[in-house]
């Protein structure tokens, strides 16, 4: 179980020095618009991924007038420390430098729902598969170096394709098959074990979220045409084959679980006619149960959400909250107050964020 013990954040957008000291379940950070609510939740999450959620330029990030940003976080018996400028990056666990940040994700699993990441029901197809696959990930870590070694062979047919060399093709044709095969079946493993959960008595305090919740469905599309077995090496190997002439033509494979993608349902209404609302929910829906599975799996990730209150409800803002609770997992929630008495119910520690102080309340 991932717990945060002491959290210190050093020039990070517009927290210059701040050192926090959360519990160990949740903890709710409140205050008004642009205050530094969201740069304390893509803080915490850099220190898992190694990476932000809201922008791929690292300038954003550094504080205005400096030229790097430190973020060090004591977890459980571990210590991360990551710091970062425009031209040199040092990331260490427990003094040791790492080069493999996927090191950072086993030590910090995260799960963090927020509106600047965008919704996974109507989302992109490259936001589905990033929750899909740090799901996949965790319950099978090992899996990481078949997804690198993918996109390595990926990038070696595209370069094959645009300069039009054929010699080569095949045999990089039947490496890609057989790592496509692996990706597309542990994916589709970990989305039946997330169907058992959400059928099973563990997601039943959910269902007050929504009516009808049986009627909440999800499909897996592979990124291969539909006569394609996406988990039958062969399959996908003829299908390349047979359409080799056509993929010289565009220069680029377009199939494959790079574009893989996961279609959303409700009563039998796709996913792109649901409200904000219906979208946001489903979407912590789909989400809790992929942290049920994990704690299952005695993976117990930190969670994030930001923004709780927008486009819910007092009623569904307290019935995720004690589902949080009941979960016994460390949460870091941002809210503008608006409902503070419901959030109160289930005594949160409560920090107040101003001009990107942040203090702890009395």
């Amino acid at each position: 179980m991932a717990i945060i013990n002491k959290l210190s954040i050093h020039q990070f957008r517009n927290l210059t020095t701040q050192y926090i000291t959360p519990c160990e379940n949740i903890n709710l950070f409140i205050g008004g618009n642009a205050q530094g609510k969201t740069n304390l939740i893509e803080a915490i999450y850099y220190l898992g991924h190694n990476r932000s959620f809201k922008t791929k330029t690292i300038k954003e990030v550094i504080s205005f007038n400096t030229d790097k940003f430190q973020l060090d976080v004591e977890i459980d018996d571990n210590r991360i420390k990551l710091e970062k400028s425009k031209i040199k990056n040092t990331i260490s666990i427990n003094q040791q430098r790492i080069t493999n940040t996927s090191q950072l994700s086993q030590i910090l699993p995260i799960q963090i729902i927020t509106p600047d990441k965008g919704f996974i029901v109507n989302g992109t197809p490259k936001n589905k598969r990033s929750y899909l696959d740090w799901g996949v990930f965790h319950v099978k870590p090992e899996i990481s170096k078949v997804f690198k070694n993918y996109h390595k062979i990926l990038k070696n047919i595209n370069i094959l394709l645009a300069n039009n060399q054929i010699n080569e093709l095949d045999f990089w044709f039947l490496e890609l098959a057989k790592t496509a095969a692996v990706i597309s079946k542990n994916r589709l493993d970990y989305l039946q074990q997330l169907k058992q959960i959400s059928l099973s008595n563990q997601t039943k305090e959910l269902e007050s979220l929504m009516d009808s919740l049986g009627e909440f469905d999800y499909q897996f599309s592979s990124g291969w045409p539909k006569e394609v077995n996406e988990t039958d090496e062969q399959s996908i190997y003829q299908y390349l084959n047979k359409n080799k002439s056509f993929l010289l033509r565009v220069k680029h494979l377009n199939y494959g679980p790079h574009k893989a993608n996961i279609d959303f349902s409700f009563n039998d209404k796709s996913e792109c006619f649901l409200s904000r609302g219906e979208q946001k929910t489903l979407s912590i829906i789909f989400w809790l149960t992929q942290v049920v599975l994990l704690s299952n799996l005695k993976i117990k990730p930190i969670v994030l959400i930001d923004d709780l209150s927008s486009e819910l409800d007092e009623e569904k803002i307290n019935s995720i909250l004690h589902y949080l609770k009941s979960l016994k997992m460390q949460t870091f929630i941002t809210d503008i107050s608006h409902n503070l008495s419901t959030i109160n119910q289930i005594n949160p520690m409560i920090f107040q964020i101003k001009n990107g102080e942040i203090k702890q309340s009395d």
